[in-house]
C-alpha cells in the first residue's frame, strides 16, 4: 500500500487500542463501565434543542453557511466574553467560529506553521496540541507540566536551548488530561514571558466552565496587553453539553483569528446554520444550565472519587474538568498504563484512557471521564476493588 508523508508521521493511536478491546468485549456480552473517552453523555439542554429544531424548519437556514460563522454568533460570543471576563472584542476581527475546537486548533496551526518551525507542548498534552504541529510540518519541543514556577523556569530554559526560536506556546487550563488549573497570576507571567520572548500563546479553554468548589477558571484574554499575542478558544461541546454539534471559537490576536478566517474561508462553509442559531440562543441565555451540568459533574467526581479512596486508591479530587486524573497504585506501576488498562477493561470491566496516550509524561497514570452516571460509577468501584 502506498505511504504518503503526513499519514507516515502519525503513530498508531494508544486509545484505539483499549477501544477495539471494549468493543470486542461488548460483543462477547460484557458489560463495560466505559470511562475512556470524554464523550459528554449529558443531553443537551431543552431549550438549544427546541432553537435548533425551530431553525431547522426555516429553508432559508438550509443554504451555505459563512465559514467563519455568522455575524450574530460571533457577536454572542465576544457579548459572553465581555460580561464573564470583561474583555472587549470585536466581533469582525477578533472572533471566528470553528467546526469544534479540534479543527479550529488544527487550522491555525497549519495557517501559521512553516516546516521546522518550532512549538512548544506541555507533556502530558490534549493529543491534538501535539499532532496538529506534526501534521503541519512543524517541530514539536516538549516540557513536562509542573507547578507555574518550575513551569516558567523550565519553559525559559527550552527557549534558550532552542533553535530557531519557538514561534508558538501551548496552553491549556483547566487541563486535559492532568485537570491541573491555574490563576490569573500565571497567565500575567505567561503574556509577559511571551512578548519578551516574541512568541504567540494559543489557549485551549475547552473547560472553561466546568469547574467546582467555588474555583472560577480565568481566561488569558483577562491580562492586560494579552491579545497582542494570545489567542483562546472556547467550546460549547463541554459547557452546553454540545458535543457532537461541533461549535467552538477562537477569539483574541487579529493576526491570528484572521490568518485561520483565511485558511478556513477555503475549506468549509461552516457550520449548518440551525446548529449555529441554537448556539446564539444559548450564548445568550443565562448560565443556570451550565451549573445543573457542573453539578452533576460535582456529584459524579465526588463519587468517583470517594470510591477509588475508599478502596485504597488514593486520588485527589479536581477543581475543574470532567475528568479524573489518577496515579496507577504503586503494585500495578511496573505494567505501565497502556497494560494496566487493558488489566481494567478485562479484569475490572472498566474502560479507562492509558496515561501514555497522552505523551510520555503521562505515563503512570490513568485518566476517567466522568461519563457514565452514579450507578454505573459504583458499579465500576465495585469491578475495580474486586480486582485490585
Amino acid at each position: 500500500m502506498e505511504e504518503f508523508y503526513r499519514i507516515k508521521r502519525l503513530p498508531p493511536y494508544v486509545f484505539s487500542i483499549v477501544n477495539d478491546l471494549k468493543l470486542k468485549l461488548r460483543r462477547e456480552g460484557e458489560d463495560i463501565v466505559d470511562l475512556g473517552m470524554g464523550n459528554p453523555d449529558i443531553p443537551t439542554p431543552q431549550h438549544i434543542v427546541d432553537k435548533a429544531a425551530e431553525a431547522l424548519y426555516n429553508p432559508r437556514n438550509h443554504r451555505y453557511s459563512a465559514s467563519k460563522g455568522i455575524y450574530k454568533l460571533r457577536l454572542a460570543i465576544c457579548n459572553r466574553y465581555k460580561k464573564k471576563y470583561n474583555v472587549d472584542l470585536d466581533p469582525e476581527t477578533e472572533a471566528v467560529t470553528t467546526i469544534g475546537v479540534k479543527e479550529g486548533f488544527a487550522h491555525l496551526i497549519l495557517a501559521i506553521t512553516n516546516p521546522g518551525t518550532s512549538v512548544i507542548v506541555p507533556d502530558p498534552f490534549y493529543p491534538i496540541h501535539f499532532y496538529s504541529v506534526v501534521i503541519a510540518g512543524g517541530d514539536v519541543r516538549t516540557l513536562p507540566l509542573s507547578e507555574e514556577e518550575e513551569f516558567i523556569f523550565n519553559l525559559e530554559k527550552t527557549i534558550k536551548a532552542s533553535w530557531p526560536p519557538p514561534k508558538v506556546l501551548v496552553l491549556s487550563y483547566p487541563h486535559n488530561p492532568t485537570t491541573r488549573s491555574v490563576d490569573i497570576k500565571f497567565f500575567e507571567k505567561i503574556v509577559e514571558f511571551a512578548k519578551e520572548y516574541n512568541m504567540y500563546v494559543i489557549h485551549d479553554f475547552a473547560y472553561a466552565d466546568i469547574s467546582f468548589d467555588g474555583y472560577e477558571p480565568p481566561s488569558i484574554l483577562q491580562v492586560k496587553g494579552a491579545k497582542d499575542v494570545c489567542v483562546e478558544f472556547y467550546s460549547m461541546s463541554k459547557s452546553y453539553s454540545m458535543a457532537g454539534w461541533r461549535i467552538g471559537f477562537a477569539v483574541g490576536n487579529k493576526t491570528l483569528i484572521h490568518a485561520l478566517a483565511r485558511l478556513k474561508s477555503y475549506l468549509d462553509y461552516g457550520v449548518f446554520q440551525p446548529l449555529q442559531i441554537a448556539s446564539i440562543h444559548a450564548l445568550n441565555s443565562d448560565d443556570s444550565c451550565i451549573a445543573e451540568i457542573c453539578e452533576i459533574y460535582r456529584r459524579r467526581r465526588d463519587k468517583l472519587i470517594d470510591g477509588l479512596n475508599r478502596i485504597g486508591w488514593k486520588v485527589n479530587p479536581p477543581k475543574a474538568t470532567m475528568f479524573v486524573w489518577a496515579e496507577i497504585p504503586e503494585q500495578y506501576k511496573e505494567m505501565g498504563s497502556l497494560e494496566f488498562s487493558k488489566f481494567l477493561i478485562k479484569e475490572a470491566k472498566v474502560a479507562v484512557s492509558p496515561g501514555i496516550g497522552f505523551g510520555e509524561y503521562g505515563e503512570g497514570y490513568v485518566r476517567f471521564a466522568l461519563v457514565e452516571n452514579e450507578l454505573r460509577i459504583q458499579q465500576a468501584i465495585r469491578g475495580i476493588k474486586r480486582v485490585l
